[in-house]
């Protein structure tokens, strides 16, 4: 294997690993601000209960996201030396906000939270979880500009040595494709928090326990994760689809299988991308429904691959194809299964009916993988660019670190990050069976 192979992968495991952890934080950060929101409304002890619970939750991942998010850092330098002499002038500065500002605010008001409670007034305390709520927010508002300054360049200028400045950095902040990622983004992050709550409830009501907190648990997460599971496909994922097809006809196409130029496109919802003979073999296809999707009428051109230099297809291509259409195909049931749930809960049924606390419980991994999936299809679909059309990923990589140093290291995160994992698994495994009655521990 190539050192760039290699590389690139070594970067995709550690970064994978790791929003493992933030996704749930930043999911859950919105739902605790729901559970104190209602606690100090009503005065219900369950509720603050409940948001004492899931801050414990959410303080184990902050830490495990902490842990697995530094190694990130360094790794820029050490296998992507190239690409951060030249462009560390623009990324830089997102990159260090996150860390002086998002970072520390919601590390301390974090702190505040868990282990302040009995300092704090009851309206400080939930204003410390607004707080946890926007330094989460922020914190992935930062890096998802950094991403998308990479995916859609703005606001730069290029030195004759031939690295990046930023000419604005208020551009930099507002870039388009940046504004309408971090939507789509955030609500994914909010379906994973709302199935992991959903299916803790579920849980609960299953092994015949804590039913008071499973029905908060099942009504903070199922509505939540209704109102997300529809603002995932519209407006977030249509806007969010329709902005890439417009800037990288390669990624949509490459995405879609649409290897030829075609009037009135059709979506494959299913099949199995041939690069050899430019077809998608066994293809179950909505005919027009791409170019509706895409332009709003039936009968729009959709640009295929045929019209893009081969040089420039994503490398990567049938996975693109099968990532795109796993989120795509889970998002879909996300939205079946939670308007399902939703109507069940609203029956006062769902609490009983088993069959759906079981498709909640199961369910409770897709997100994980959706999110996975989304974003595979987000940096697969930019390749062969490191920096879309300015710099590709072979000219970006540290050419000093060879393919067996770049392997060994990513065989040793692989082992580290296995024990973390199991690690995780325990610590998680241990306060749900606790469950939300134990009072937070107080400094």
């Amino acid at each position: 294997m190539s050192a760039e192979l290699i590389h690139r992968l070594h970067f995709a495991f550690t970064v994978t690993f790791h929003y493992l952890f933030p996704q749930l934080t930043m999911g859950l950060a919105l739902l605790i601000v729901v559970l104190k929101s209602v606690a100090l409304k009503t005065g219900d002890e369950k509720w603050d209960r409940a948001a004492r619970f899931w801050g414990r939750i959410f303080g184990i991942n902050f830490v495990f996201g902490v842990v697995t998010g530094i190694p990130m850092e360094f790794e820029f330098g050490t296998n992507w030396a190239r690409f951060s002499r030249l462009s560390g002038g623009v990324i830089g500065q997102p990159l260090a906000m996150e860390g002086v500002f998002s970072f520390f605010l919601e590390s301390a008001f974090l702190g505040l939270f868990l282990y302040g409670e009995k300092r704090l007034s009851k309206l400080m305390h939930w204003f410390s979880a607004v707080m946890v709520f926007i330094g989460s927010w922020i914190s992935g508002f930062f890096i998802i500009v950094t991403d998308a300054w990479m995916q859609h360049p703005v606001a730069y200028d290029r030195l004759p040595n031939g690295q990046f400045e930023v000419l604005s950095f208020w551009q930099l902040l507002m870039n388009p494709w940046g504004l309408l990622q971090y939507a789509h983004n955030m609500t994914g992050a909010v379906i994973t928090g709302s199935f992991v709550m959903s299916a803790v409830g579920a849980f609960y009501l299953l092994d015949g326990r804590r039913e008071d907190y499973a029905r908060i648990f099942l009504k903070v997460g199922v509505i939540a994760g209704l109102i997300s599971s529809i603002l995932i496909i519209f407006p977030t994922g249509d806007l969010h689809g329709k902005y890439v097809a417009h800037n990288q006809p390669a990624a949509i196409a490459a995405m879609e299988g649409l290897f030829k130029t075609e009037d009135g496109a059709g979506m494959i919802l299913i099949g199995q991308p041939n690069e050899e003979t430019g077809l998608v073999d066994n293809p179950i296809v909505v005919n027009n429904l791409l170019s509706f999707l895409i332009y709003g009428t039936t009968k729009a051109q959709v640009k295929g691959l045929d019209q893009i230099p081969h040089d420039q297809w994503p490398t990567a291509l049938p996975l693109l194809f099968y990532a795109y259409h796993i989120m795509a195909g889970l998002g879909t049931w996300f939205l079946l299964l939670m308007l399902v749930s939703a109507f069940l809960l609203w029956r006062q049924r769902l609490h009983h009916s088993r069959w759906a606390l079981w498709a909640l419980l199961l369910s409770f991994p897709l997100p994980y993988v959706a999110n996975t999936a989304g974003w595979m299809t987000a940096e697969l679909g930019r390749q062969p660019w490191l920096i879309y059309g300015l710099m590709r990923t072979s000219e970006g990589f540290s050419d000093t670190v060879s393919a067996s140093n770049g392997l060994f290291t990513l065989i040793g995160f692989m082992g580290l990050y296995a024990l973390l994992g199991l690690l995780f698994t325990v610590l998680i495994y241990r306060e749900i069976s606790c469950g939300p009655e134990p009072q937070a521990i107080h400094a």
